[in-house]
């Protein structure tokens, strides 16, 4: 972790200096504050250099080139929100500040490359025939379907990334060489992959009884046909802060009745409601597993993750829902698949 207290300076500082400075410090930056530590500037290389080249003295006091507008952020987000501004700005340095604008630390996106790396597995079932999609899945797997310029579970697997998550496994069947000559090992990717690979239909669970190494983390699990937007880091902090078992992602189904639906008691006719709309919760599709369910999976046998979950609640173990409000399509027909290739080209699967 660089310190960052070496690259502040005073608004006299020379630009000599502050070249100095800059070249004996190797991060290319500073950052020009008041006695009390306010922001009021940032320099660069760059900056320095422009200045030169107008015909400003070395001697010179640093205010004279320094940028007066300085992109900064302020303290109490979270790590990642500063590295996706970062990512998103094409910025090396970030200043966090106040709200007084008082410096109080600096990032660089060296720090984030470590420090977002999370070791929590995230298992992508990828194994099924999409007969809904036909002809589409008549030569392609259903998560190889393209939305927009790439794969429906390399979208998923760079959501992943973005939040720190690198090591994955895809359970594959249909078409499987298909997927792992396009994935390899993720190296391409900047992730780890590694396959289960099915003889038979196992079920959205029963895959799991394949793993050749228990993660020693809670983990994920999800279906290789979602499109999400969801934070996945929040997923796998509510997960942990609930001390579940298992959590299962639900969201808001909402559904019309189209006729009027009639309340009797005997032969009384007591109520008539025209066409009422009716919400409930429905599975979404992604899970976070701690590593002790795996006990409760049968071996090489079909079970589906409803299943578990339901033998997991018998079990009077601790089991938790996790609404989701973020986007969400299953694309499991056609209007789906053509609604979410509409999704993308109008950005709304863009990373906020």
């Amino acid at each position: 972790m660089k310190c960052w207290q070496d690259i502040l300076i005073q608004p006299f500082t020379t630009i000599v200096e502050t070249m100095k400075i800059i070249d004996e410090t190797s991060m290319q930056f500073a950052v020009v504050i008041d006695e009390k530590m306010h922001i009021l500037g940032t320099v660069t290389d760059g900056d320095i250099r422009r200045g030169l080249l107008k015909g400003i003295h070395m001697n010179e006091s640093i205010n004279k080139v320094m940028n007066m507008f300085p992109v900064y952020e302020m303290v109490g987000k979270s790590p990642l929100y500063y590295n996706e501004i970062m990512v998103k700005l094409k910025l090396k340095q970030l200043p966090i500040v106040n709200l007084e604008k008082q410096i109080q630390h600096i990032f660089f996106i060296d720090d984030f490359k470590q420090a977002l790396k999370r070791e929590n597995t995230v298992i992508l079932m990828a194994g099924g025939l999409g007969t809904r999609l036909r002809p589409l899945t008549n030569y392609v797997p259903k998560p190889m379907l393209k939305v927009g310029d790439k794969p429906i579970l390399e979208t998923i697997i760079d959501s992943f990334k973005s939040f720190g998550f690198t090591n994955f496994i895809l359970s594959i069947n249909y078409m499987k060489e298909m997927i792992k000559e396009y994935f390899q090992d993720g190296t391409h990717l900047g992730v780890n992959i590694s396959y289960i690979e099915e003889t038979k239909k196992l079920g959205t669970a029963g895959a799991l009884s394949l793993l050749a190494e228990k993660p020693i983390q809670p983990f994920f699990v999800m279906n290789g046909d979602l499109l999400t937007k969801i934070n996945f880091e929040k997923l796998i902090e509510f997960h942990n802060k609930t001390n579940s078992f298992a959590t299962m992602c639900v969201r808001e189904y909402e559904y019309q009745v189209p006729y009027g639906v009639i309340e009797t008691e005997e032969h009384r006719l007591l109520s008539i409601n025209e066409k009422p709309v009716y919400k409930s919760f429905v599975n979404a599709g992604i899970y976070v597993l701690s590593p002790e369910i795996l006990k409760f999976v049968p071996k090489d046998e079909f079970y589906d993750m409803p299943d578990l979950f339901k033998k997991l609640m018998n079990e009077k173990q601790e089991v938790s829902a996790y609404p989701l409000s973020e986007y969400w399509l299953d694309i499991g027909r056609l209007d789906d698949y053509e609604q979410a290739n509409t999704d993308i080209n109008h950005n709304i699967l863009q990373k906020r």
